[in-house]
């Protein structure tokens, strides 16, 4: 039988110092533990200023399964998206390159989708998961984003929007991808909103996650952003059309 396609994408911005690590770890995780998918993993490198494409076409040269994919604009959403919709596969995932997320998750995530799920989110937030190194102020601000503006406004019923682990299939690139208009931080936020307001089928792991103290995310800035993404879809409810 053929195997199954998977499209792992690796967003980066300026990522020269940890990028061939990760991306060797992520792959010889994936040798060992997809034996029974077909799987590519991809850079989609976000108008780095540094030396990340470099280093990333280093590892393109060495590693057949590993690819660089360049964008002149930023963005973590229009990095991920513009990778999946070329892609093809019969199942595309976005994970951070820190790998916070336990990859020991990645192989259920891909089985809830080959189960009939649309959307696979890794969550930090259910019964189960085992968060380390968390700060207070992130904790208290992911938990105030996802259950306060989500979930009360949109009477959603997913309980972590921002995990950096994230699986959809065939259809939901299709179908639904064209659709989520926000290029940022909050793209799979508002990925989760609008497909389950359509009626897309969501599975949630909880996972074990490590924080980065490294992270280059700026917390205010990102949750502005997140918050203007928020308003705008309780504007337009774009499920509506779908």
């Amino acid at each position: 039988m053929k195997r199954p396609t998977v499209e792992i994408t690796i967003p980066v911005y300026n990522e020269e110092k940890e990028l061939e690590e990760h991306i060797n770890v992520l792959s010889d995780f994936c040798e060992k533990n997809l034996k029974n998918y077909d799987w590519h993993i991809t850079i989609a490198d976000n108008a780095s200023s540094d030396n990340t494409p470099i280093v990333a076409a280093t590892i393109e040269r060495k590693n057949h399964k590993v690819s660089l994919f360049r964008l002149e604009q930023k963005g973590r959403g229009r990095a991920v998206k513009r990778v999946w919709s070329k892609s093809g596969s019969d199942f595309c995932v976005y994970m951070d390159l820190d790998l916070s997320t336990d990859l020991k998750h990645l192989p259920t995530i891909l089985k809830a989708l080959e189960n009939g799920y649309d959307i696979t989110v890794g969550s930090r937030l259910l019964e189960g998961s085992v968060v380390e190194g968390r700060t207070v102020l992130r904790e208290f601000t992911s938990r105030t984003l996802n259950f306060l503006f989500i979930r009360l406004f949109f009477n959603t019923h997913f309980t972590d929007a921002q995990c950096g682990f994230k699986g959809v299939t065939k259809r939901v690139v299709l179908e639904l991808i064209p659709k989520i208009l926000d290029n940022d931080w909050f793209f799979d936020g508002e990925l989760l909103i609008v497909g389950e307001k359509s009626g897309y089928k969501i599975y949630e792991e909880p996972v074990h996650w490590v924080d980065n103290p490294g992270s280059t995310v700026r917390l205010l800035s990102t949750i502005w952003g997140d918050i203007l993404v928020i308003i705008r879809l309780l504007k337009t409810r774009p499920w509506r059309k779908l």
